[in-house]
């Protein structure tokens, strides 16, 4: 068993998604019952709200679901709970590490971009939430590809004996 939380500041557009990605993902590769999906932002500015519809919007075109999701906040039992945290961009990488109890929890925060299977992209997945529509589709064009490489990552230590 494996637990990947995806944090981003408020937790309702690139954390939500990239959580979405992950479960469509893992669940059609059949390992849903292996690995532990969640999403939180670093601040609490949202906490208690569904994802923004934007976000949920251009998911659901994909095929992707954001429904039951809320908004929460990273709390220190995070860094116990999962073994990965991965942030949206570095500025939430550099407050996790922050928040982060000891070296062993800062060394389980990485990034989105960690695992990308595009060679050459962004470091940071951009914030859509002050942008068009067109931002939520290039953040899913990122996400669904750094989701694959993660998938790809965890996969060796989780298929079934």
């Amino acid at each position: 068993m494996v637990a990947v939380l995806f944090v981003c500041t408020g937790n309702i557009c690139r954390s939500p998604t990239a959580e979405g990605i992950f479960r469509h993902k893992v669940a059609a590769a059949g390992l849903d019952a292996r690995i532990v999906i969640d999403s939180a932002g670093t601040t609490g500015f949202h906490v208690g709200e569904p994802p923004d519809p934007r976000a949920a919007r251009a998911a659901q075109r994909r095929g992707y679901s954001l429904d039951g999701q809320m908004a929460r906040r990273v709390s220190a039992a995070d860094f116990a709970r999962f073994d990965l945290l991965v942030a949206m961009d570095q500025g939430h990488h550099s407050r996790l590490r922050a928040l982060a109890p000891d070296a062993a929890a800062q060394a389980r925060v990485v990034m989105m971009s960690d695992f990308a299977r595009r060679p050459g992209g962004p470091r940071d997945v951009p914030d859509p939430y002050y942008g068009g529509g067109d931002g939520f589709e290039r953040v899913l064009d990122m996400l669904e590809d750094a989701a694959d490489g993660l998938l790809d990552h965890l996969r060796p230590g989780l298929e079934p004996a």
